[in-house]
């Protein structure tokens, strides 16, 4: 019960009861390239690039969208994929020029699938913001201009 566990590591859930002990991160993945800051400067095919990990174990699959997740595919997984440890993944996309919204979701051994932020709100309220993995978004613009996706 020291000040960092009890501050760090107690989520506040949504019902306003308190999660406490959180040490372990479930499944969160990012996109790494493109990202803020990032410009595409040519249209066609890119590449999407990132990591993801869990602490529950291994990941099994990340799907990826380029539409704000209307539509998910699945990435490849670079090898090796290990227990408890980052994992690359990458896949194609195509760009020409108008406004997309890049995500990445994890999907860990045990089933478990990384929530958006809504969801995330909505299973441990507003104020479990330590452990946040929710699905974070990039948005590319007409010019080519990576930023985040929730500002």
């Amino acid at each position: 019960y020291s000040k960092e566990e009890t501050s760090k590591y107690t989520d506040l859930m949504a019902d306003g009861r308190a999660r406490k002990f959180s040490f372990v991160m479930e499944a969160k993945s990012i996109i790494t390239s493109p990202s803020g800051t990032h410009k595409l400067l040519r249209k066609g095919t890119h590449e999407l690039r990132g990591i993801a990990w869990s602490g529950h174990g291994k990941i099994k699959a990340v799907d990826v969208s380029v539409d704000g997740g209307r539509n998910w595919k699945q990435a490849s997984l670079d090898l090796p994929v290990l227990n408890k440890a980052l994992t690359s993944f990458r896949s194609p996309f195509d760009w020409h020029g108008e406004e997309l919204t890049l995500m990445s979701r994890a999907v860990d051994e045990t089933g478990y699938v990384q929530p958006t932020l809504s969801q995330l709100i909505a299973a441990r309220g507003r104020w479990s913001t330590y452990h946040n993995n929710a699905i974070q978004p990039w948005k590319v613009s007409t010019a080519g201009e990576v930023t985040n996706g929730r500002a």
